[in-house]
């Protein structure tokens, strides 16, 4: 559990590093008189958590990939336990 507590927390920590540099940039083009409509704190909220729901989604592929038997090493060893009767 704890393993997952601190997988969840860096994933956490990199989406609030990518929002706190979007923040801060709408702040300085802020200062410049450069205003993008498109650019505001909604659109960079939704961003941060599309940016989290992909990292979350590509761990979780991940995890399903390392885990089960889907690559041409992991199914050798898959079909090597059931010769052996190991599954």
């Amino acid at each position: 559990m704890y393993e997952k507590d601190v997988k969840n927390d860096k994933v956490k920590g990199i989406v609030i590093l990518i929002v706190g540099f979007l923040q801060a940039a709408m702040g300085f083009l802020a200062t410049l008189n450069i205003e993008f409509q498109w650019l505001t704190d909604a659109s960079i909220s939704a961003f941060g958590v599309l940016t989290s729901a992909t990292i979350f989604l590509g761990l979780g592929i991940y995890a399903v990939w390392k885990n089960t038997f889907t690559g041409k090493r992991a199914q050798r060893q898959n079909e090597e336990l059931h010769k052996k009767g190991l599954k």
